[in-house]
């Protein structure tokens, strides 16, 4: 259940992320709100899945990995951010740091 709960968390926060560019520098009212509404949703989801057993230090560095790396993706597939190799060795590295934080016994 943790893990269902981490990951409505990043589903959260990333269309709350998604949403930033419309907000306009919150200037548009039902942007603005949808994206903060996200971003609580996101939050009080991240606790849920800690106060249910996921260790603070992997949900964390789940939930902005997956995130970060998801946030790329549909920055350049649908809001015209240019694609990189030091995006992709960017993405490639937080993933391995994920990766080894998890092999490592955190949890």
């Amino acid at each position: 259940m943790s893990y269902l709960l981490l990951f409505g968390a990043i589903f959260a926060e990333v269309i709350s992320t998604s949403l930033l560019k419309s907000t306009e520098g919150f200037t548009r009212l039902w942007p603005t709100v949808i994206c903060l509404v996200g971003y609580a949703a996101s939050f009080l989801l991240l606790s849920m899945s800690i106060s249910r057993g996921m260790q603070t230090d992997v949900a964390y560095a789940l939930w902005s990995a997956i995130g970060t790396a998801a946030i790329v993706l549909i920055a350049v597939m649908f809001l015209g951010s240019p694609l990189s190799t030091a995006k992709v060795v960017g993405c490639g590295l937080i993933i391995a740091g994920v990766l080894t934080l998890n092999l490592s016994g955190a949890h």
